[in-house]
């Protein structure tokens, strides 16, 4: 199970950045083995939140947590694939989960 970082423990939600909020959505999926549609994602950061990000900045944040920083900040692994992505069955759409090995 994935651990919440430090950098978003020590803050409050009025605080949550994009990215912050991105994590926390794919985390939560990760932990409970479920693929997330942008228009997904976009609800759950409503619902939990009260702030809303286009389906554009999801879509930057996910590539976000692709980059250095991000997986610094957030505990990633270093190296490989992080996120994956498939077509949803019968959709034109694509939905996306973290890709993380249960050693790293």
């Amino acid at each position: 199970m994935m651990e919440v970082p430090m950098c978003i423990q020590k803050k409050s939600k009025s605080k949550y950045t994009v990215d912050d909020c991105v994590f926390l959505c794919m985390r939560n999926a990760y932990n409970n083995n479920r693929w997330l549609m942008f228009h997904e994602i976009q609800r759950i950061i409503s619902e939990q939140t009260g702030k809303f990000f286009g389906e554009a900045t999801i879509s930057a944040s996910i590539r976000n947590m692709r980059k250095d920083h991000c997986r610094s900040a957030y505990n990633l692994p270093r190296f490989g694939e992080i996120v994956d992505k498939r077509r949803r069955h019968n959709s034109r759409g694509y939905e996306y989960k973290f890709n993380i090995s249960k050693n790293d």
